[in-house]
C-alpha cells in the first residue's frame, strides 16, 4: 500500500522519524516543506520488490523501518548482494538516471520495512533548486558507491574470517537482524561456512 505522507494516519510520528534520516537532517525548513508534498509512505513485507533491474522508472527512498537490500542478478538467475540498508539510510538509483541508463540492479527488502518515497523527476527537479542539498546529497550517493566498490574488493582480498570482521566492524548494528543466509550471500559464503566460523569462535 502507497499513502501520501500528508494523509498518512501516522504522518506526525513518521515527520519525525524521517528527520532522523542522514540525508534529511541536512534541509533546512524550506526544503524540507518543499520535500515533504511530494513523499509517498510503502509499507513492504519481506521480498518485496521496490525497484526491479532494467527499468527506466525510478524512485528515491528513504528507509524508516527495516532492511533493504541493492541485488543485481544475470540471465542464469545468479546474485549478487551489492549492500544492506537499514533505517536513517537511503536506496536510490540516482546515477543510472543521470547517465540515462537502466537500473543495473534491483531493490527489495529483506525483513518488512517501510520507506518515504518520490519519483526520481521530482526528486532531480528539488536537487535542481537547491544547489547546497544536491552537492551534499552527490556526495553522499559517490561515498555509497565507494562502499559498494570496497566490499566488491574485499570479497577478493581477504579470507572469510576477514570478511565477516569486516561487515561487523562497518555495518554490526545490521548483523542479527538480516537472515544468515542473505549474510553469508553477501560475504560469498556459504550459510554452513557462516555457522561453522560462528561456532569455532572465529567470528
Amino acid at each position: 500500500t502507497m499513502i501520501p505522507l500528508a494523509k498518512h494516519p501516522e504522518r506526525n510520528v513518521i515527520r519525525l522519524q524521517l528527520r532522523q534520516n542522514f540525508m534529511l537532517k541536512a534541509m533546512d525548513e524550506a526544503e524540507w516543506n518543499e520535500l515533504e508534498p511530494l513523499l509517498s509512505i510503502v509499507d513492504c513485507a519481506k521480498g518485496d520488490y521496490l525497484l526491479h533491474q532494467g527499468v527506466h522508472e525510478m524512485e528515491q527512498y528513504f528507509l524508516i523501518e527495516g532492511v533493504l537490500k541493492r541485488v543485481v542478478s544475470n540471465a542464469d538467475a545468479k546474485e549478487m548482494i551489492l549492500r544492506f540498508a537499514g533505517e536513517h539510510d537511503i536506496e536510490t538509483s540516482y546515477a543510472a538516471w543521470r547517465l540515462n541508463t537502466p537500473t543495473p540492479y534491483a531493490i527489495l527488502s529483506v525483513t518488512k520495512a517501510r520507506v518515504a518515497k518520490l519519483s526520481m523527476p521530482q526528486r532531480v527537479e528539488l536537487l535542481a533548486r537547491h544547489p547546497r542539498y544536491k552537492a551534499e546529497f552527490e556526495f553522499a550517493i559517490m561515498r555509497l558507491m565507494s562502499e559498494i566498490m570496497a566490499h566488491t574488493i574485499t570479497l577478493h582480498m581477504l579470507d572469510a574470517p576477514g570478511r565477516v570482521h569486516r561487515f561487523m566492524r562497518k555495518h554490526g548494528e545490521l548483523a542479527e537482524r538480516i537472515p544468515k543466509k542473505e549474510l553469508a550471500a553477501y560475504l560469498n559464503l556459504s550459510a554452513e561456512t557462516l555457522s561453522r566460523l560462528k561456532q569455532r569462535g572465529k567470528i
